[in-house]
């Protein structure tokens, strides 16, 4: 066996989210762990690598569930990718791959991505992949991929479907696929022939209808060039009446030309005269403007000697105002000054009385603190003999209240238990008394006997009304319930008739609106004239076609005139003029048209047709009397129009029925509601008349009940009383005598408490001993609060001295600074003073200074003003004389604008002449080329001329667009079909060649998949009867060919007779034999073709343990007979013990798979090297 699978790497597959590395050795290799592990994941994982397409077969729902999906300490991944690594390949791959020795094939998916191969790196096909493992005997739905779900699928498969194990086993699985590629190709290449000839079909027919287009077209040109001869007439009396017109315009510019040249020369002279005023006008201007500057400047000089005195006055202002500041300031500094020397001297003062103090103040302290101490030992001793007083004298009155309290209870209960025993005599007198009398129980139980008998009495006759009323509900709903299937019936029919009458009367608008949109009232075609009968319309239509568009109208553009009939020869065939009804007009067209019988042949009468005959066939074929057919099956407008209008007629018909149907339905529904309803009314009244009956009885039933209840109420009120009575006595009883007991008990306790009483210590002696005490300890405390006061005192005195020292050290420190402080600042002030008293004596002299210059500014003012007054004057002057002049210039500019103006439309008219020349001549060029030949226009070129040769140009124009629609190019497109369809012929027989090839190499393909299965099906069968005797140690098993001789499509039986059985089918043994059978046959198709990979996923389920033994027996000969590498999936242990390594998946990690391998060889020689060597 050539290849070798050696390794299967897993990443992010299903639960292996991390990279993981099978290793796919020689022999057996197991694998094993817990349900719910991921064991089963390798198994898909090495099919999915090897093309498993379908997600269901993953056990997903889609292919992207293979990409592990995360647990809840893992993210999920976005692609997963296994790879399968195969040695000693060369020759088997598909190219470029095909002298490689190994191969690395491996798969990956991407979310959103979809799934990808590569092999040894490269991108590569599915189906590629997917034929090389089928080539190899592998692939994923190969019979080498054995579970126990497979076994059962091969016991439980038709003949047919165990076919697969033969074609694996011959090798010819990829030949199959193969054959089906081919299979498509040749559909494919037999439909493209099938398209080939529908398109000659078409193209034929297209031809038929260009060559009459052709025809048209002709005609059209000749329209054509008659339209060109009388535009070109047209054109050369436009050329020629726009010649005349630009002449004219010309002329006339000619005179607006020298008008404007003389009106310009009038124009110039006052010109001149208006420049000659104006040129005296800038002098002027620049007097005047330099004596208004002078007055501006002026102007400016005084108002800034004006602001020059202010800003004095205001500087002197504001000097004196420092200088009164400075003054106050500096007699501030000096009080400041004063104060901090006199705080300083009161301070130090202060300070020395309080260091004296502090020199006598722990002497007194000392001895107030021994003071207190010897107070509080004191009070602490009158403390304690005031409590051993108090103590002993509570101790004493408790005895003395515990005596008295216990007295005051004793001779309570003895008075509580003498009025007790008289209490409970008196209530068990009055007890025997109320005894119920055995005369009222007696009553009572005969009053409840009858009340019973009249209940039951009243609850018969209910239930025998209840009964009655529901047989009359029940007669009642019958009736109701037919009268509402009735009135059912009759609404579905009303409905059924309404939607049938609405249905038709919708038809009916919708086709007579679509009749009366395609012509207009003016031009009503004469089809809508013609009364055709059923059947007829696609003969009529395609005799006529679109001539039955024109109108019965004389006058229409398009119509049919009356003429008489001709004589014609006689054929013996019916004529429409006898079949159809129509206008006048139209019998000389019908008597042409022949209908064509069924069944016979139009061909044949064709060349009996005599000029202007038609034969047609009823489905719309067409043979004229000139050879034009027509085949049937091309539908015109006019003969669907037709179809419409005897469908409407057919409609009206209908509409008619189904109105009465209707009507007749409406009626029925009011009958059956009127009856529904009267069937309501009766159930209602027999429902009530049954409900008064039942009530009545219900009310006899009720008041014998109450009766019953009362009477059982008194009996049971009565037994109860009795027995109530009796137990009331016998515990009255009971009480009586024990409270007298109690009584007598209580005055003995009472006369015992009396006498301890009489023994207790006398309690006011205690009491004035408590009052000593506690007066002694009221001394105690106050001598030693005021000791414990003056110690306080003296200490709080103390602390405050200390706090007050530091005090007087932080306020004599800030003294002597704001004294620093004040005196810096009032040698500042003096400065500050002495300064500003020199600038006051210096900007006292600037005020006048500036009022003089103020004075002098404003003299300068008013001679400036009056230069400037003399100047303007001038000004205006010379303005009035250059306005004048002015308007003597536009006025004569004016008369030269207006002369220009005529100048202008003159020479508008020469461009509108000029433009109607050369929109002549364009439309010359246009229409008729380059410098054409035009004919001589006439001598009278007038109006009238024109329009005679426009309409004779616009009669031919109008000719040529009733020609209609004209295909110009339907010459050049015949010969285009023409070679469009020896185009066709040629691809038809190149395509009929591939068609003939194909079908050859599927023979072939059939013919060498038949001898290669007929060569492997003896060699299976002989090692499937082996194989089967060494599974079950004896017995006999064949397979056989059934339901058809050819190999290819027959199936496959497997006839089996275990030790001691009779001879049967493999659906008729146990699970166990069926099982074992199953995997002969398996391993028999190994044999023919050995796989270089087996997977056997828990087909040793369901055996016992010696099968076990043989079927691992039988696996370990087929490693050394075909040198298959088994994966083997197991939960058996003795399936373990012979494997030649073990892969255990765990999942330590929930949702998380991982591998661990043991290798038995590499184990023993671990635990017994000695051993091992000498084995070797």
């Amino acid at each position: 066996m050539p290849a070798r699978f050696a390794r299967l790497r897993i990443a992010g597959f299903k639960s292996f989210a991390d990279a993981t590395t099978v290793e796919i050795l020689p022999g057996l290799t197991g694998v094993i762990g817990p349900n719910g592990c991921g064991k089963s994941n390798v198994i898909e994982a090495l099919r999915w690598a090897m093309g498993e397409a379908n997600a269901r077969n993953m056990r997903g729902t889609e292919m992207e569930d293979v990409i592990f999906a995360g647990t809840a300490g893992r993210a999920s991944r976005n692609l997963a990718e296994v790879t399968l690594t195969l040695e000693e390949t060369a020759g088997l791959a598909p190219p470029p791959f095909h002298e490689s020795a190994d191969l690395e094939i491996s798969r990956k998916i991407e979310r959103g991505a979809g799934s990808s191969y590569r092999v040894n790196g490269k991108e590569a096909r599915a189906r590629d992949v997917q034929t090389l493992f089928a080539d190899l005997a592998s692939g994923a739905r190969a019979s080498a991929m054995v579970s126990q779900g497979r076994v059962g699928a091969l016991v439980n498969a038709r003949p047919d479907e165990r076919r697969a194990l033969l074609e694996e086993a011959a090798g010819i699985t990829g030949l199959h696929a193969r054959r089906h590629e081919a299979e498509l190709k040749l559909k494919a290449a037999e439909q493209n022939l099938s398209r080939a000839d529908d398109l000659k079909a078409q193209i034929e027919a297209r031809l038929t209808e260009l060559r009459k287009q052709a025809r048209q077209a002709t005609r059209y040109r000749n329209l054509s060039g008659n339209i060109r001869a009388a535009e070109a007439e047209l054109l050369a009396i436009q050329r020629a009446m726009a010649a005349l017109a630009r002449d004219a315009a010309r002329e006339a510019f000619a005179l607006a030309e020298t008008r404007v040249s003389e009106a310009a020369a009038a124009a110039g002279q006052a010109a001149a005269s208006a420049t000659g005023a104006e040129a005296a006008l800038p002098e002027l201007r620049t007097a005047e403007a330099e004596s208004r500057t002078g007055l501006e400047r002026a102007r400016i000089a005084a108002e800034q000697s004006s602001e020059v005195e202010n800003r004095a006055r205001a500087a002197l202002g504001e000097a004196r105002t420092r200088l009164d500041a400075l003054t106050r300031d500096h007699a501030h500094a000096t009080r400041l000054v004063v104060d901090a020397q006199a705080a300083r001297t009161r301070l130090e003062e202060e300070q020395t009385r309080l260091l004296a103090e502090v020199v006598s103040a722990p002497a007194a302290l000392e001895a107030a603190g021994r003071a207190e101490d010897a107070a509080l030992e004191a009070m602490r001793a009158a403390e304690a003999a005031a409590t051993r007083a108090t103590e002993e004298a509570a101790r004493i009155a408790a005895e003395g209240e515990a005596a008295r309290r216990a007295l005051a209870e004793a001779d309570q209960r003895a008075r509580r238990a003498a009025a007790r025993a008289a209490e409970a005599l008196a209530e068990y007198n009055k007890i025997a008394a109320s005894m119920v009398p055995p005369e009222r129980l007696a009553a009572a139980e005969a009053e409840r006997t009858a009340a019973e008998a009249a209940l039951l009495a009243a609850r018969e006759a209910v239930t025998a009304a209840e009964a009655a009323r529901a047989q009359a509900e029940a007669e009642a709903a019958a009736a109701r319930t037919a009268a509402e299937s009735a009135l059912a019936a009759a609404r579905t029919e009303a409905a059924a008739a309404e939607s049938a009458a609405h249905k038709v009367t919708t038809e009916f608008d919708a086709l007579t609106a679509l009749l009366a949109q395609k012509f207009g009232r003016d031009s009503a075609p004469i089809l809508d004239q013609i009364t055709v009968p059923p059947g007829l319309e696609a003969a009529l239509g395609a005799a006529l076609r679109e001539e039955l568009s024109a109108s019965a109208d004389e006058h229409a553009a398009r119509h049919w005139r009356k003429l008489p009939l001709l004589e014609l020869s006689v054929v013996p065939l019916k004529t429409f003029a006898n079949l159809v009804q129509g206008p006048a007009a139209l019998t000389r067209a019908l008597s042409h048209i022949l209908l064509l019988p069924e069944g016979a042949d139009g061909n044949l009468h064709q060349g009996n047709l005599t000029a202007g005959q038609i034969l047609v066939s009823r489905e719309g074929a067409v043979w004229r009397w000139d050879g034009y057919t027509v085949r049937a099956g091309a539908a015109s407008e006019a003969a669907v129009r037709l179809k419409q209008r005897n469908r409407l007629a057919e409609l009206e018909r209908e509409r008619a029925a189904t109105r009465d149907a209707a009507a007749q339905a409406r009626e029925a529904r009011t009958a059956a509601e009127a009856a529904e309803r009267a069937a309501r009314a009766a159930e209602a009244h027999v429902r009530e008349a049954r409900r008064a009956a039942e009530t009545a009885a219900r009310e006899a039933r009720r008041t014998a009940e109450q009766r019953f209840d009362r009477a059982r109420s008194e009996a049971i009120r009565l037994a109860a009383e009795a027995e109530r009575a009796g137990a009331r006595e016998a515990a009255a009883r009971t009480t009586r005598d024990q409270l007298a007991h109690e009584a007598a008990e209580a005055d003995a306790a009472l006369a015992q408490v009396k006498a301890s009483a009489a023994q207790l210590p006398d309690v006011n002696a205690a009491r004035a001993a408590v009052e000593a005490a506690r007066a002694a300890l009221t001394k105690a405390r106050q001598a030693e609060s005021a000791a414990l006061q003056n110690f306080e005192t003296l200490r709080a005195a103390d602390a405050a001295r200390t706090r007050r020292l530091e005090s007087l050290n932080n306020e004599m420190a800030g003294w002597n600074e704001r004294g620093i402080d004040a005196a810096d600042r009032l040698t500042d002030l003096a400065a500050r003073h002495d300064e500003a008293a020199a600038a006051i004596v210096t900007l006292e002299a600037a005020p006048q200074q500036a009022a003089a210059a103020r004075r002098e500014a404003l003299e300068s003012q008013a001679a400036a003003e009056a230069a400037h007054s003399r100047t303007a004057e001038a000004l205006r002057s010379a303005q009035r004389e250059a306005d004048s002049a002015a308007r003597a210039a536009r006025a004569a500019e004016s008369a030269l604008s207006a002369a220009r103006e005529s100048r202008a439309r003159e020479e508008g008219n020469i461009t509108a002449a000029n433009h109607a020349w050369g929109t002549v001549a364009e439309r010359i060029l246009e229409r008729l080329g380059a410098n054409p030949a035009l004919p001589e226009p006439p001598a009278e070129l007038t109006a009238e001329a024109e329009e005679k040769a426009r309409r004779r140009w616009e009669r031919l124009t109008r000719e040529r667009e009733e020609v209609g629609p004209v295909n110009l190019r339907a010459d050049i497109e015949v010969t285009e079909a023409e070679e469009a369809i020896v185009t066709i012929e040629r691809e038809r027989a190149e395509i009929t060649t591939a068609i003939a090839k194909l079908r050859g190499s599927i023979g072939h393909l059939n013919r060498e998949g038949r001898e290669r299965l007929s060569a492997v099906f003896n060699e299976v069968d002989r090692h499937f009867q082996l194989l089967f005797s060494r599974m079950f140690g004896g017995g006999k098993a064949h397979l056989a060919l059934v339901g058809s001789d050819d190999p290819l499509e027959a199936g496959l039986e497997i006839y089996a007779q275990p030790p001691g059985k009779k001879l049967s089918t493999l659906s008729l043994l146990s699970g166990g034999e069926q099982a074992l059978t199953a995997l002969s046959l398996i391993f028999a198709v190994f044999k023919c073709n050995p796989a270089p990979i087996s997977v056997l996923d828990e087909v040793d389920a369901p055996l016992d343990d010696a099968n076990v033994e043989r079927f691992c027996t039988l696996l370990e000969d087929m490693v050394r007979e075909t040198g298959t590498r088994f994966l083997v999936v197991t939960h058996h242990h003795l399936t373990m013990a012979r494997m030649d390594r073990l892969y255990g998946v765990t999942m330590q990690e929930r949702g998380i798979s991982r591998l661990l391998s043991v290798d038995f060889s590499k184990a023993v020689e671990m635990v017994d090297p000695g051993q091992a060597l000498a084995a070797e």
